[in-house]
């Protein structure tokens, strides 16, 4: 009896639209199958156009006093918050990610640290389920007090019909590369043996807004969703005879 171990890899960009799964090769049995084992890790993907950008938006203010600070800092929070509703994005679709007070310092040679003022931090996290329209609520939230940006992540609403299409095409694309390697080496295929799944391979990071020169008027923010590789990688155990 023969053992054959052999790994082929493939690495496809793609973008974040779930938790990575984090399994394991189920152990090989005490008793080894009357056969050769070969071991295929293999990426599979479907493309998809974005249609989900999570986009993080919020106020810094600096005051004298922490109180001074914290009230600038709702005043403006609120004009923003308001912007938002104008525009039709949902209460669901927004959520807070940091509210934050921090003292601010000067610091001199041989001297303790002084506090000259505070600074209030206050950000939401917004989905915008209409990525065309999420350049021009940005402009809007600038325009009413926001003055930190960060984004966009563009991902997939539903994305499970994506994934499985994947998945049927690593599985394909495995099945492929067994065939051969059982070809090469003078076996063939008798069966599978195990397969595991590897997990959604992020990809790289999201575009960045772009911006439009028009006459007479401010740069317009644009977000571009682009298109993507949904991807899906496998470990299957095959049993070649």
């Amino acid at each position: 009896m023969r053992l054959l171990a052999t790994a082929a890899v493939i690495t496809l960009s793609s973008i974040a639209v779930a938790p990575a799964l984090a399994q394991t090769m189920p152990v090989a049995p005490s008793v080894l199958p009357d056969g050769t084992l070969l071991d295929v890790t293999a990426t599979g993907k479907t493309t998809r156009v974005p249609d989900l950008a999570t986009i993080r938006a919020g106020v810094v203010t600096q005051a004298a006093t922490a109180a001074a600070a914290l009230s600038d800092n709702a005043n403006r929070m609120s004009a923003v918050l308001s912007a938002l509703k104008q525009a039709g994005i949902q209460p669901r679709d927004i959520a807070t990610a940091n509210v934050s007070l921090q003292p601010q310092y000067r610091y001199e040679d041989n001297k303790p640290p002084v506090i000259t003022g505070y600074q209030a931090t206050n950000n939401v996290s917004i989905r915008f389920r209409n990525i065309a329209k999420s350049g021009a609520i940005l402009d809007a939230l600038v325009a009413q007090g926001a003055n930190q940006i960060d984004g966009p992540n563009l991902s997939l609403d539903q994305p499970d019909a994506a994934l499985d299409e994947a998945r049927v095409d690593a599985v394909k694309r495995a099945q492929a590369r067994a065939q051969l390697y059982a070809k090469a080496a003078g076996l063939s295929v008798s069966r599978i043996l195990t397969i595991a799944e590897g997990g959604e391979i992020a990809g790289p990071p999201p575009p960045m807004p772009v911006y439009r020169m028009a006459a007479a008027k401010a740069a317009d923010t644009q977000v571009m969703p682009g298109e993507s590789d949904v991807t899906v990688t496998i470990t299957v155990r095959f049993l070649l005879k």
